[in-house]
């Protein structure tokens, strides 16, 4: 991919369009419209979600969720919801799921970004919140609103525990995202999908605080819908500008912090395809595959932040 975003700098958009492949269109679309941005928006999240992250589809919603990455491990047990309007005995809830996918990923990006930046757990909601996920691509309506109603349920509801095993560090057990509930109400004439606000539990917001990961939010935006590319792209620029020397990934390490159920064979094609989607929108990225097929080699690279935009 980087010898893409070189094409499109040294001989401009449409000629480098005739340069490349039918197979490399889509990533090239993407690359081309990520070196024409000047957006400074940054968006941030925790460092463990670079490391470990949320499944990718949906799960039995009697599961949990389990990612280990080197010393890191993340546990998520999915929460319960009534079946009841008036629930009486512990029969009357059943286990709602763990959150997944994209739309999980988008909320709690913007429930992180808003509270570092206003250095303060309680995030507003109501319309700014519909219209940063709009600024994402998700127009929230019909089934859409279904998705994003049901996925903020699920993230208000589950627990997860973050464990570091290298016996210095503070893990994060039995907490919960929020403290309250995300609510939405129904579609209105206003647009006001949201209650007006809502709390990041005390022990999370901790955590963000003190190990905030900045992503650049057009990149993001432009891969909204593929939660393995996002993932990897904040892996990526967790990685990357803190190396000092190459980095050799194997697939085995690969395949447990992105894997998806599938065997090793069959999630190579996946992950080349979100990693293509992830270095189209961070041109600085220096990754290839190990030439003798061990897994990936990471390089020193920028951060992902372009330099034009910092400090505007």
């Amino acid at each position: 991919m980087t010898q893409v975003h070189k094409l499109i700098v040294q001989h401009g958009r449409e000629a480098a369009r005739r340069m490349i492949s039918e197979q490399e269109i889509p990533y090239f679309n993407i690359a081309a419209s990520i070196l024409e941005e000047e957006s400074n928006e940054v968006g941030i999240t925790y460092s463990g979600f670079c490391l470990t992250a949320l499944p990718h589809r949906r799960l039995d919603d009697e599961q949990n969720w389990v990612r280990s990455n080197g010393n890191l491990s993340l546990l998520i047990k999915p929460g319960e919801t009534k079946k009841v309007p008036n629930p009486r005995t512990a029969d009357d809830y059943r286990k709602i799921g763990v959150p997944y996918g994209s739309k999980a990923r988008l909320i709690l990006l913007y429930l992180q970004t808003q509270a570092v930046r206003t250095n303060s757990p309680v995030v507003e909601l109501g319309r700014s919140m519909n219209q940063w996920l709009d600024r994402m691509g998700v127009a929230v309506g019909g089934k859409t609103y279904t998705e994003v109603r049901n996925q903020a349920e699920r993230i208000s509801r589950c627990t997860l525990t973050f464990d570091w095993c290298d016996g210095q560090t503070e893990g994060f057990r039995n907490g919960s995202f929020v403290e309250g509930g995300i609510r939405l109400r129904g579609l209105d004439q206003q647009g006001d999908l949201w209650d007006d606000r809502v709390s990041l539990s005390e022990a999370f917001f901790r955590l963000l605080k003190e190990h905030p990961v900045p992503v650049w939010e057009p990149a993001i935006r432009h891969i909204a819908g593929k939660s393995m590319a996002f993932d990897i792209y904040v892996w990526l620029a967790y990685r990357l500008h803190v190396l000092e020397k190459a980095k050799p990934v194997s697939w085995k390490a690969v395949f447990d912090q992105f894997g998806t159920g599938a065997t090793l064979r069959y999630f190579k094609p996946e992950f080349r395809t979100a990693l293509a989607y992830a270095l189209s929108v961070y041109p600085e990225a220096r990754v290839i595959e190990d030439e003798e097929g061990r897994g990936l080699v990471l390089h020193p690279s920028p951060p992902p932040i372009p330099e034009r935009l910092i400090g505007r």
